[in-house]
């Protein structure tokens, strides 16, 4: 320990004082600012990060126009809530349009992390007339092309790569896409996992994975159409919700909104994604008709006879097990949406209907899967709601299933102030509900089993404060993961934040109070966490940033398990020049007593790492713009563990205590 903590402060005084000395800190990437707004500190709330990162990635490519943007525009932004979206229009109204960002502070609503965020991905520009869709002669001659290859190299070994394993240690992707203005969108990638064969074996055809999509905006009466792989979200999420989902922090920002959206599957994920097409129809000026198409392979674990006992999404397919999992079973999906929008007011009917060519038979004798989706078809409907004024928001969705069980989430945002605004969220998910696509706000990973309500507060006192704080109490009436009877959860928070121009400090507090299993599963016991975060950020001139991140971590289950992890990052951005460099210490007495910091990465990758044990943590990033369209970015990461002698278990297994691997990354603009 003390040994760490020499290496600590040896650390962080080296980075402090280049910080110091190097130049004033300036402005960073909207990733950075993205970290704030997120609640990162805990893999339950990482559920869609990397999803959610892909769309923002878009949107910053194709800036709104606040000056033209249309009310549902705005709302295809996932961090504003319909009260902050209605304040952007109206004072845009009011004011004959924006003369510059800078009127966004203007906007009492919006949090510090907003009006940072804002500028990334909308612009103030002069109203230009309304476009139709373009010739295809305009679209072949002034369509922006991207071609962007990556490729992580690792400097070490794993088990599996010497055997094991059905290909090499590399991992690599290709990504090639056709953009033009907000009518039109075409791309492919290609994806290869390490270990997984290329060009041999299950993946005669090259790359393990393919997705591939087609988006048109603004086409006549067809507001949009996508084909190939797509993302849709219906309602608040019970009966259809393949896109992301916001943590609890997140959604406190945007007032519980559940972004509503048909969009083209860009990740390279293989979780919540249709295959076939979707299309949304402008019936009328106040009624919009949805309607999807899926078929997609998925992969499963199957019983002797044939059954599927669980469908898996990890997509990995490096092991001749996994390979014989690789698209053994059909998914079919369609189903639409109804939604009528006038005024203030929204309503919506949504309907979804699942068949699998084989059956789902997960093991009902394991109580907690008692009531897990079983069979071979499904229907899932619901009605929603939304109602927006100046001071109170409300939306809600009610769902049933096949058997008629029920679902219902229902909240309301008011508006006590334009400093202050008041949160409450509350769902009843019976246990005996099911979807195959259902994913909304919950403190498990199912719409499923689960009472609860959520109240929160946005609160500016002074100019340059702001607090917000949540509290969130659940209970489950049947038996959960680890959990063999009833049980409830509780999780509380509390975030300030100071923001003036150059410096950025915040504060938070985490408590999650749980229940779990004892050792002779004769009763439960506490699994309680709390999590304390600092974080200073320095914004100076326009190249610089520093920031300073402090955790410390108090677990109790079974036994008390503490960890603490400190951090120092420096940013540099300058004209075609863009270096980051992030050091991290930590010392954790257990897994569940494990940290996590934010690491900036290649475009189209998301790192939130954990780390548990005794070590030391180290990235460097740098990018160079060549020429007017081309851009290289290398990223080298290495961590180092005092506490063990190998990095991980089984085929994973690294048989040193130390690793280092480097992504580049090459992208043509043109």
């Amino acid at each position: 320990m003390k040994n760490t903590l020499r290496k600590t402060l040896f650390l962080l005084s080296l980075c402090l004082t280049a910080a110091h000395g190097a130049a004033q800190t300036g402005e960073s990437e909207w990733q950075q600012v993205y970290e704030e707004m997120m609640d990162l500190n805990d893999d339950d709330d990482e559920t869609g990060t990397d999803d959610c990162y892909d769309l923002l990635e878009q949107l910053a490519d194709h800036p709104l126009n606040l000056n033209t943007a249309s009310r549902e525009q705005l709302e295809r932004l996932p961090f504003l809530s319909r009260q902050q979206v209605m304040d952007i229009v109206e004072y845009r109204d009011r004011y004959h349009g924006f003369s510059s960002l800078g009127e966004l502070r203007m906007i009492g609503s919006l949090s510090f992390q907003q009006v940072r965020l804002l500028p990334f991905f909308v612009v103030a520009a002069q109203a230009e007339q309304q476009e139709h869709f373009p010739k295809l002669t305009d679209i072949i001659r002034h369509s922006r092309h991207t071609l962007t290859a990556t490729a992580r190299l690792p400097f070490y070994e794993r088990r599996g790569d010497r055997n094991g394993y059905l290909g090499y240690r590399y991992r690599h992707w290709v990504n090639y896409n056709i953009d033009y203005a907000d009518h039109l969108r075409l791309g492919i990638t290609a994806s290869q996992d390490a270990g997984e064969p290329f060009m041999a074996g299950g993946n005669a055809w090259g790359y393990d994975l393919y997705n591939y999509y087609l988006q048109l905006r603004r086409l006549g009466r067809v507001e949009q159409l996508v084909a190939g792989k797509y993302k849709l979200s219906m309602g608040l999420g019970l009966v259809m919700g393949t896109s992301f989902q916001l943590g609890k922090l997140a959604s406190l920002q945007s007032m519980g909104r559940k972004n509503q959206s048909v969009r083209p599957h860009t990740s390279r994920s293989e979780a919540d994604y249709l295959q076939g097409a979707a299309a949304t129809l402008r019936l009328s000026s106040a009624l919009r008709l949805t309607a999807f198409a899926s078929s997609r392979p998925v992969d499963a674990t199957l019983t002797p006879g044939g059954q599927a006992l669980t469908l898996t999404y990890a997509g990995y397919h490096r092991t001749p097990k996994e390979m014989e999992k690789k698209h053994n079973t059909q998914l079919t999906a369609a189903g639409g949406s109804l939604a009528l929008r006038k005024g203030a007011f929204r309503a919506g009917i949504n309907v979804v209907y699942t068949h699998l060519n084989r059956q789902l038979a997960p093991d009902r004798s394991v109580l907690y899967r008692r009531y897990y989706a079983h069979g071979d078809h499904f229907i899932n409907a619901s009605i929603d709601y939304a109602y927006t004024s100046h001071r109170l928001s409300a939306s809600g969705e009610t769902a049933i299933d096949r058997q008629g069980h029920l679902a219902t989430l229902n909240s309301a945002t008011l508006r006590l102030g334009s400093n202050l605004n008041l949160v409450a969220l509350h769902r009843f998910y019976s246990y005996r509900y099911t979807s195959l696509y259902g994913h909304s706000f919950s403190d498990g990973s199912r719409v499923q089993n689960e009472s609860g309500l959520y109240v929160g507060t946005v609160w500016r006192p002074l100019p340059h404060w702001q607090l917000q704080a949540y509290a969130d109490y659940a209970s489950h009436p049947w038996a959960r993961y680890q959990v063999s009877r009833p049980s409830h959860t509780a999780d509380m928070l509390l975030h300030a934040t100071y923001d003036s121009r150059r410096l950025t400090v915040e504060a938070q507090y985490r408590a999650r109070l749980r229940q779990k299993d004892n050792a002779d599963k004769s009763a439960l016991t506490a699994d309680d966490s709390h999590r304390l975060r600092l974080t200073a950020t320095l914004h100076g001139s326009r190249a610089w940033t520093s920031k300073t991140q402090i955790d410390v971590v108090s677990t109790r289950y079974k036994q008390t398990a503490r960890g603490w992890l400190a951090g120092q990052r420096l940013t540099y951005s300058h004209g075609r020049l863009g270096l980051s460099m992030t050091a991290a210490c930590f010392d954790t007495d257990a897994y569940q007593s494990r940290v996590y910091m934010y690491e900036p990465h290649v475009q189209g990758d998301f790192a939130m790492p954990s780390y548990y044990g005794e070590g030391l943590r180290l990235t460097m990033m740098g990018r160079a713009d060549i020429g007017r369209h081309l851009r290289l970015t290398a990223r080298l990461g290495y961590v180092d563990y005092f506490d063990r002698q190998t990095i991980g278990s089984g085929l994973q297994q690294i048989d040193h205590s130390h690793a280092t691997d480097l992504d580049l990354q090459l992208r043509w603009r043109f």
